[in-house]
């Protein structure tokens, strides 16, 4: 997990950007044989409650994906301000992501996977 505020300020500046209706996603080559998530959510977004679901959902997907990625990155998904998170569910988060990755060219999986 990126946890650091320097990563944070790292990815923001430097990283590339790509753009979800309620993601966008951030991601910058490292030099390890690893990725690491970080997840970014503004306090404007929700309460407590609907911020660290969107949290656990975000990091369930990633933990399901993780293996059909290229390694040697830091991947930071941030929440759109737009984004009402008391109506995302597990299956919108899981497809927004897909598509983030795919367009990004760090997915390794079968391109047969959907992405509705």
């Amino acid at each position: 997990m990126l946890k650091k505020k320097y990563e944070f300020k790292m990815l923001f500046s430097k990283g590339k950007i790509y753009y979800g209706t309620n993601l966008t996603m951030y991601i910058f080559k490292n030099n390890l044989n690893l990725n690491k998530l970080g997840i970014a959510i503004g306090k404007k977004s929700g309460n407590a409650v609907d911020r660290n679901r969107m949290k656990r959902l975000i990091k369930e997907n990633y933990r399901i994906i993780e293996d059909k990625l290229k390694y040697g990155y830091h991947i930071l998904f941030s929440v759109n301000k737009k984004c009402q998170i008391e109506k995302v569910d597990f299956y919108l988060v899981q497809n927004e992501m897909k598509r983030l990755i795919k367009k990004s060219e760090i997915w390794l999986g079968n391109d047969e996977e959907t992405c509705n």
